[in-house]
């Protein structure tokens, strides 16, 4: 992932700082618990495409 790109991208839904996951090639939004899936180099910035998480502390 370009480090310069991951600069200037945020979570479409709370415009907040993503993280980058290597291992799931996922950019990480922890404010709404949401993963950003990335297909062939290409952030897809879709609230539909992206994965829950389960947030900390719930079950």
């Amino acid at each position: 992932m370009d480090k310069k790109l991951l600069e200037i991208l945020v979570c479409p839904k709370c415009k907040g700082k993503l993280e980058y996951d290597k291992k799931n090639n996922e950019l990480i939004c922890h404010n709404d618990a949401l993963a950003y899936p990335i297909h062939d180099g290409i952030p897809v910035m879709l609230e539909s495409d992206a994965r829950r998480l389960q947030k900390a502390g719930k079950s």
